[in-house]
């Protein structure tokens, strides 16, 4: 719609009907409907990713805020339903002390026989975490601030919640608590990609 050359409108006196203010407003008017108009179409365009997070170790909690906080970055509609464990991802005291299990991990350096002793699991989480500083990696609670910053819709099973009877105040601000089943399947049923980490 091209709002270049309005009609002209002129009274018996020979005057114009319309203001000049009020001619450049509703241009200006409609220019903003256009261009809501073009972010609507873009918005149809998006690819959408769900990722279904369901382990709540501090190896598993990097895998899905990666490829969501990257993902959105790319302009994606992304949602991450957590579950079971892996709800303890967003909940922000248990986050912070989440383990990394030396056993049944075939890449770990060292036999399960030794894996399986005491206190292994927090020499693998501190070893791995002197990684990740070392290397400049974000932390959990970064890649959950980046997540929600970029627009990632990260979701509490409800059920869950009630499971491990959580609060939901319990969670970073910015979750979305109170989502069931049938929602996420909702978004999984419209979305390009779908993930279970």
């Amino acid at each position: 719609m091209s709002t270049d050359n309005p009609p002209s409108s002129v009274d018996a006196d020979g005057e114009s009907e319309f203001d000049a203010a009020e001619v450049q407003a509703l241009r200006e008017r409609v220019e903003e409907l256009e261009a809501s108009m073009a972010e609507l179409d873009d918005d149809d365009d998006r690819q959408k990713l769900t990722i279904v997070a369901t382990q709540g170790s501090f190896d598993m909690a990097y895998p899905p805020l990666i490829l969501a906080s990257t993902a959105a970055a790319f302009g994606w509609d992304v949602v991450v339903f957590h579950t079971f464990w892996g709800l303890d991802i967003l909940h922000e005291e248990k986050s912070r002390d989440l383990k990394l299990s030396a056993v049944g991990n075939p890449n770990m350096p060292m036999p399960n026989a030794l894996a399986a002793l005491p206190g292994m699991d927090a020499m693998a989480t501190r070893m791995m975490q002197k990684r990740i500083d070392e290397n400049g990696t974000a932390s959990i609670e970064e890649l959950i601030e980046l997540s929600l910053e970029t627009g990632v819709d990260l979701q509490a099973c409800q059920m869950t919640i009630e499971l491990m009877e959580y609060d939901e105040d319990d969670f970073y601000d910015g979750v979305t608590t109170g989502v069931g089943a049938a929602t996420a399947l909702q978004h999984m049923a419209e979305s390009d990609v779908q993930l279970l980490v």
